[in-house]
């Protein structure tokens, strides 16, 4: 199967920068899209972006000018660049890669990661 492993998570002050990594190993051909979501304590899972195998980025408006986010494909990696931080981005962010197993799969399979928190105080 697929394994995603998120790092890059921790404490940080408001204004201050963060620089996620998701990595996707096992049975991995192709990735087809990864993204990035966060779930702050009592609220519910919400989408912050995305990036296709062509480099199409797709952001939440509140993260906007804000993230970044990339991958290297023959890595399998993806990553999520947060500069300005503000309290409100605090949540545990979690990877999500739409992968394929062998080529000519019709359909990718999604798989999701643990999670890396990150908080933002001062």
């Amino acid at each position: 199967q697929v394994r995603l492993v998120e790092s890059g998570g921790g404490l940080v002050q408001p204004g201050g920068s963060l620089r996620l990594s998701c990595e996707a190993s096992g049975s991995v051909f192709s990735i087809d899209d990864m993204g990035w979501y966060r779930q702050a304590p009592g609220k519910l899972r919400e989408f912050v972006a995305s990036v296709t195998s062509t480099g199409r980025t797709n952001y939440t408006e509140a993260v906007k000018g804000r993230f970044t986010i990339s991958r290297v494909i023959a890595k399998n990696t993806g990553y999520l660049q947060m500069n300005s931080l503000k309290p409100e981005d605090t949540a545990d962010y979690l990877c999500r890669a739409t992968v394929r197993h062998w080529p000519y799969q019709p359909r990718g399979q999604d798989y999701w990661g643990q999670g890396t928190q990150v908080t933002v105080s001062s």
